[in-house]
């Protein structure tokens, strides 16, 4: 397997029981208000007054998303028809997106991670960058995300945003000598990911990922 892109740790991997049954198609924005979704409870953060530029299509909510050429983040899934969901997947591709700005500036500490994540989901994004960022490494390749899914809460707050994804040609590359460390696929290159993302509480619209939850070896993505 590929040196592993996104480690999870104990605290935030879920159990079988958290998990959605399978990758679901998805993508059709049907809403399962009656369901429960665990950690939809988690609120986010209040917001800051923003003195940054106003948004672009390369910079959402007027952060800066970029990576670096030889890095690349596929997100192949269709967009819900509700809106909300459709917005909370939106800025849950952009949560990612984040975390991996945040390995290649090598810091935890910027705008983007902290406009996109809330919460638990701080502090896994924090986890992912540091852990990188400590033992010298960066990324390199594509990771493709696929099979998404979504759900939302009776009052609309919450959504859980559910995906595939694939790491087996994304790579782990020294930092200080380039070195890309290649390994043969397997299982242990596919992950279910289940992000709850929640309203952030103003009238733009904007989500940010307030839980992690991670079914790493996850067969019904391959």
């Amino acid at each position: 397997m590929n040196r592993r892109t996104m480690p999870v740790t104990a605290a935030l991997a879920a159990t079988a029981a958290l998990l959605l049954t399978g990758c679901g198609s998805g993508g059709d924005g049907d809403s399962k208000d009656d369901d429960k979704i665990v950690g939809a409870d988690q609120g986010p953060e209040k917001p800051k007054k923003s003195t940054g530029p106003s948004p672009t299509d390369e910079e959402p909510d007027g952060v800066d998303l970029s990576l670096p050429k030889d890095m690349k983040l596929v997100f192949d899934w269709e967009t819900p028809k509700a809106k909300n969901e459709a917005s909370a997947m939106s800025d849950a591709a952009n949560y990612v997106r984040a975390i991996y700005h945040g390995v290649d500036k090598r810091t935890a500490k910027n705008a983007a991670v902290s406009t996109y994540a809330t919460g638990e989901g701080l502090h896994y994004a924090k986890v992912q960058i540091d852990s990188r960022v400590d033992d010298g490494w960066t990324a390199t390749g594509t990771r493709r995300h696929y099979q998404a899914d979504t759900r939302s809460t009776a009052n609309g707050t919450s959504v859980e945003v559910a995906f595939c994804a694939d790491s087996s040609k994304f790579y782990g590359k020294d930092v200080k000598t380039g070195k890309v460390q290649k390994t043969k696929p397997s299982v242990a290159d596919f992950d279910h990911f289940r992000i709850i993302m929640v309203k952030y509480p103003t009238g733009k619209e904007r989500w940010q990922a307030s839980k992690v939850f991670v079914e790493e070896k996850a067969e019904q993505c391959q």
